[in-house]
């Protein structure tokens, strides 16, 4: 480590702290943390101040932090709360909106050319499940059958677009990479399923018994884990954030049987704020900051066409996403709800950070273009988030699922 690296770590680490300080001093604004950490980002890199540079230390860092965000966002797939209606509804959704991305990524292909026809559109699936946690638990409706269908509509919204990036982002052949999809399932599948069997849940149980030593060792077998498959993920030819994201589903289904969010000395819930501390405390601050520092501030605004792209993929968000949830939720929640919970939908920023980045890198895109998205997508955590905590003001309680209601 040079002493170059340490000066631009502490630098981002002085950026990480600041945001969620910022937060906490305006939270009026309702300005989420990962905003001002990209701000921060782009003030600090070389567009702006020119102090942190995406190289070295620092950019090893970011990659590390960009894996342990899409952990957590499989460990965050609760698949026994979501299962059912709200999976099956969440998944009709978004096909829906996939569909409608395509039509947008036709539109792209004859006007524009290039490989925006397939990054443009498959951002505009995405779903932000870490920015709708908090704009649940603010409403109080998180256990409510509205808090259900959000999160599954934020799970599907994860899972869905990163598959989707290993099949047409690693720029590998179309079959193989569903057929070495196919295999990885199956292996994810099968831990998941040991994991279940007895001998696996005893195993389960003594390493559990090591949150409470110095030793840490289910967090070191976690990351172990983690690791372990993102690096399969990369030999099979598949991008290693699938890896990272199967490997938080299959940690989550033992760590599930032991969970009790009402009890925080539950080792589960233990279990997960260490693993929250590593990622949010840590390692994600750093991707984002980072991320920041990429973004081509100069040729976003140098660009009038490319400036006002900014609004009108934010619009395109609400259209490919909010529509198809208000149309598939008419007989399950009542108007209201609906419509809060389709601005919900549109929000998308972590993941569209992640696709711009793999974008920019094998030249799918521009930077200009990825600055216009990553806008839109910073705009889309600011604006809609509230946006649906005002709608939600008027309904204190989801309206009870009818017995036997059709889709």
């Amino acid at each position: 480590m040079t002493p170059e690296d340490v000066y631009q770590l502490t630098l981002v680490a002085l950026a990480a702290v600041l945001a969620p300080l910022l937060v906490t001093t305006v939270r009026r604004f309702a300005i989420p943390s990962v905003v001002l950490e990209i701000t921060f980002g782009i003030i600090l890199g070389p567009q702006v101040l020119d102090l942190i540079q995406p190289t070295g230390l620092v950019d090893g860092l970011s990659t590390l932090g960009l894996s342990m965000l899409m952990f957590l966002a499989g460990y965050e797939l609760k698949l026994d709360t979501i299962r059912g209606r709200p999976l099956t509804l969440a998944s009709i959704s978004w096909g829906m909106s996939v569909a409608l991305a395509a039509i947008v990524g036709v539109v792209v292909h004859f006007v524009a050319g290039g490989h925006g026809e397939i990054v443009i559109p498959l951002a505009l699936t995405t779903t932000a499940l870490g920015t709708l946690l908090p704009v649940l638990r603010d409403a109080g409706v998180l256990r409510s059958p509205l808090g259900r269908y959000a999160m599954a509509l934020g799970s599907i919204g994860e899972f869905g677009p990163i598959v989707l990036v290993a099949l047409l982002l690693t720029g590998a052949d179309t079959a193989q990479s569903v057929l070495v999809l196919a295999i990885f399932g199956l292996f994810v599948l099968g831990a998941a399923r040991l994991a279940n069997r007895p001998w696996g849940e005893r195993v389960v149980s003594f390493i559990g018994k090591g949150l409470q030593s110095s030793s840490q060792l289910p967090i070191r077998l976690t990351l172990l884990f983690m690791l372990v498959l993102a690096a399969m993920a990369n030999r099979l030819g598949i991008d290693v954030l699938l890896g990272a994201f199967a490997a938080g589903v299959v940690v989550r289904i033992p760590a599930a049987k032991y969970d009790d969010e009402e009890d925080e000395s539950d080792a589960s819930s233990i279990f997960g704020f260490k693993l929250e501390g590593i990622g949010f405390g840590m390692l994600v601050p750093i991707f984002f900051v980072v991320s920041g520092t990429r973004i081509d501030l100069g040729s976003l605004f140098a660009n009038p066409t490319t400036l006002l792209a900014v609004p009108g993929f934010l619009l395109l968000m609400l259209v490919v996403r909010a529509i198809p949830t208000f149309l598939c939720y008419r007989k399950a929640l009542g108007r209201t709800q609906r419509r809060a919970l389709a601005v919900m939908s549109a929000t998308g920023l972590p993941l569209i950070v992640v696709i711009t980045t793999i974008a920019v890198d094998n030249g799918y895109i521009s930077s200009a273009d990825a600055a216009a998205m990553v806008a839109a997508g910073m705009l889309s955590v600011v604006i809609l988030p509230a946006v649906s905590i005002a709608l939600l003001g008027r309904v204190r309680e989801a309206r009870p699922i009818e017995p036997g209601a059709g889709l």
